[in-house]
């Protein structure tokens, strides 16, 4: 249909959206968490360190699988 993007390639958008946002979240949380950025509540709490962690690598799996995707 014209006018209308193809479904792999929105997908492709908003798992790089995801996977950044995630990537930065994630970055935040973990300097945070080990003491490195201070301001708030999570400072200092190896949690977040944690979570923060994690959320990084979900955004890096999100970026890499974005890029994998075919194109058309």
């Amino acid at each position: 249909m014209r006018g209308r993007p193809d479904r792999r390639v929105t997908m492709k958008i908003a798992l790089n959206v995801v996977g950044a946002v995630l990537m930065l979240f994630g970055a935040v949380w973990f300097l945070q968490g080990i003491n490195l950025l201070p301001g708030s509540f999570m400072t200092g709490q190896m949690q977040w360190a944690v979570y923060g962690g994690i959320a990084f690598v979900a955004g890096v799996v999100a970026i890499y699988r974005a890029r994998s995707i075919p194109h058309q």
